[in-house]
């Protein structure tokens, strides 16, 4: 009788890393300067510190530069992380399903969205959407001439339930440079004036559920699933 198989483990905190930043350096050629930079400013500054203020004392010295090492290291998995989400931003950028990933993995907790589009059509432009502080906000996936009739309709939908709700409009679109980039839906959305609170975001979105287009397949294209950056922890 074969034994079960057991389970694979999984990589340790240090092997995400450094998965992490091997995925990272294939699309960022500068992402090594960067680290670098991260880690040796505050470094450098916590030695200048215990220089300045030092006063001879040993155990200061130890704790000025302690505490500029753990800065540069903490400011690292911080510029490894960012440049990591831009790194998977620019390989599904212009994919169908690109911004339905953006929405699953990177948005802040002020906001909810769904990964699946709302509305779409043969060429796979696709409509999502996105319920915060700012409001509904209508996102808009592939060239505004196909996708501004599906923004101008899911708009109408949710001015004649929530009349009262500010609803705004975003268009992604790759090959428009007046387009908002993949990477930047998140900092457009923080933008938003705060509109709505923490309970109306949720009655909000529970009113919105009531239009029934939630169970819609998502277009054909890349699986949102697999595109996430990873992130160091």
């Amino acid at each position: 009788m074969a034994r079960p198989t057991a389970p694979e483990k999984e990589p340790g905190r240090l092997k995400q890393m450094w998965q992490v930043f091997q995925m990272t350096r294939r699309y960022d050629g500068a992402i090594v300067l960067y680290l670098l930079l991260a880690f040796l400013a505050p470094t450098a500054a916590g030695v200048l510190l215990a220089l300045f203020f030092g006063d001879n004392n040993v155990v200061l010295w130890i704790l000025y530069v302690v505490a500029g090492v753990l800065a540069g290291v903490l400011l690292v998995l911080i510029v490894l992380g960012r440049r990591a989400e831009k790194a998977a931003f620019s390989q599904i950028e212009g994919q169908a399903g690109a911004v339905g990933a953006v929405l699953k993995s990177s948005l802040r907790r002020s906001w909810t969205g769904n990964e699946i589009p709302i509305n779409f059509n043969k060429t796979q432009d696709a409509v999502y959407r996105a319920v915060g502080k700012g409001g509904v906000v209508l996102i808009g996936e592939g060239p505004r001439t196909r996708t501004q009739a599906m923004l101008d309709k899911e708009r109408a939908n949710v001015r004649r339930i929530l009349p009262e709700v500010p609803v705004h409009l975003i268009y992604v679109d790759a090959k428009d440079p007046q387009a908002t980039p993949l990477g930047k839906i998140t900092s457009t959305l923080a933008k938003y004036k705060k509109a709505l609170t923490k309970s109306e975001i949720t009655a909000v979105s529970n009113r919105l559920a009531s239009l029934g287009k939630n169970g819609l397949p998502i277009p054909k294209g890349i699986d949102p699933n697999r595109v996430r950056a990873p992130r160091p922890r």
